[in-house]
């Protein structure tokens, strides 16, 4: 486990929050990217969207579509197409177990979010996970709501 003073040091680029309202999450993993030279200066200025993106498992080797990354405003002729397949960086064995787990029912590779890490490298954070069904969201929005509540409640109490 990562310890607080490492987790500082990271600079999150984008963040995938509608994921953890629509799929429960089962594990997650670390993977690089591939990307060219000016997809990773669009990334340093934070021009990139998650929103409908997933991972898929394909010739052995684990895929990224539908990431965003708009183009970089100084790149003239050598900038890249903003929402093109993406190789994902990942141990061999690490690819295949998770297509084994892919193939059951109901089960998806989500990205979660796309950061640097401390030495300069851009991961994707990827969740295995499996989509909720209709009474999942209300009931976890119950709960939100009432702890929200019993926050409420506990604020005012300490300051009679």
């Amino acid at each position: 486990m990562a310890t607080k003073a490492s987790e500082k040091s990271f600079k999150t680029v984008t963040d995938n929050r509608r994921a953890r309202h629509e799929y429960h999450i089962l594990e997650t993993y670390e993977a690089g990217i591939s990307l060219s030279g000016t997809e990773v200066k669009s990334l340093r200025a934070g021009k990139a969207n998650l929103q409908d993106s997933f991972a898929r498992v394909e010739n052995g080797e684990m895929m990224l579509y539908n990431l965003h990354i708009s183009p970089y405003e100084q790149g003239n002729r050598f900038n890249h197409e903003p929402k093109r397949t993406r190789r994902l960086l990942m141990h061999k064995q690490e690819t295949l177990r998770l297509y084994g787990k892919v193939r059951e029912k109901g089960l998806a590779l989500i990205p979660l979010k796309v950061y640097f890490n401390p030495r300069g490298k851009v991961k994707v954070e990827l969740a295995l996970a499996q989509g909720k069904k209709t009474y999942d969201k209300r009931h976890d929005i119950a709960a939100r709501d009432a702890k929200r509540d019993m926050d409420r409640a506990i604020r005012e109490r300490q300051k009679m």
